[in-house]
């Protein structure tokens, strides 16, 4: 990922929260004609045993009908994207529109990249733990959690049979938020405001993140 320094995030806590808060990636990886091939899936960055360039395993499932999986090899690349909200961004909210002109649109946006190697399997117990995990950290903020442990035994077994573990362990990972930190504070107040006042959901986001660094 092309990340401008104004724009790099290094910060460890804020990377892995906003993984935690997405929930979910768009996993890329390389089919067997060598094209790129991409799915959204629900996820959980397992950072617990980490070491030098080692950066934890990211946990996930997909359909054994999706062919994606089927051209992952051991030791086969991958990127995960975790997206965050986006918007656009008018010149207008900028100081100089009226004098020098030098100005263009852009767009704001947060993105982490997950970048390591992508490992299947289909070995029921591994899924079991899989979407048990998966299951429990979604449920966790609800007054009533549901658990995997009360569907219907062989109904669970069957859609086991339906998905495969897929696991990357993670060796790169880059963070951008590109929240025009390279403008002067009065054209970022203005940007806020303007999206603010869009009523945009993405664009209220976006704000919300911008008004942090003010």
């Amino acid at each position: 990922m092309y990340i401008p320094k104004h724009f790099e995030v290094t910060d460890w806590d804020a990377i892995t929260q906003f993984v935690v808060r997405a929930g979910a990636v768009d996993l890329v990886t390389i089919d067997e004609a060598g094209l790129p091939v991409s799915t959204v899936l629900p996820c959980v960055w397992d950072t617990t045993s980490m070491q030098d360039g080692d950066y934890g395993t990211l946990v996930m499932h997909m359909a054994k009908s999706n062919d994606q999986w089927k051209a992952i090899k051991g030791g086969s690349p991958g990127l995960a994207i975790v997206f965050g909200a986006q918007a656009y961004v008018s010149p207008s909210n900028y100081e100089n529109k009226g004098t020098d002109h030098r100005v263009v649109p852009t767009w704001n946006y947060q993105r982490v990249h997950l970048s390591g190697i992508v490992e299947v399997s289909e070995d029921v117990e591994t899924l079991r733990q899989i979407v048990s995990t998966l299951t429990d950290v979604h449920e966790s903020k609800r007054s009533d959690p549901w658990r995997v442990d009360q569907a219907d035994s062989k109904y669970m077994e069957g859609q086991l049979k339906a998905i495969v573990a897929v696991t990357m362990h993670v060796n790169r990972v880059e963070a951008k938020d590109k929240l025009s930190q390279n403008r002067p504070l009065e054209d970022r107040v203005r940007i806020v405001a303007d999206l603010q006042a869009s009523g945009n959901i993405q664009a209220v986001k976006i704000a919300e993140e911008m008004e942090k660094n003010l």
